[in-house]
């Protein structure tokens, strides 16, 4: 995703949820992991108006725990710091495991 979010917007610490709609369309992410790839690349606060206004409730923070601590090259505590972070601003992580996305 961050792949093809680079090649059509540029880089950014941020996409809009239409991007990021657009990136799963592409890439043809399935319905029931697309949330994922929003709790990635979305804001917090775009994330939680998505889902509210979807009706649903997602927890942005959680989401993106799980996702990165998945992921995390290293042991330790670097899950202390701010989840808002952009993607960009992420320790250490492999990103090979969401190649699926490609």
């Amino acid at each position: 995703m961050g792949d093809d979010l680079l090649r059509h917007h540029g880089k950014k610490p941020y996409y809009s949820v239409e991007e990021v709609k657009a990136a799963n369309r592409r890439n043809q992410v399935p319905f029931d992991v697309e949330c994922w790839s929003h709790a990635l690349f979305n804001t917090h606060e775009d994330f939680d108006a998505m889902h509210a206004a979807l009706g649903e409730v997602c927890d942005y923070v959680a989401m993106k725990t799980q996702m990165l601590q998945a992921v995390s090259l290293g042991e330790g505590g670097w899950f202390d710091f701010d989840f808002d972070l952009s993607w960009l601003e992420f320790p250490d992580i492999d990103w090979s495991v969401f190649d699926f996305f490609d």
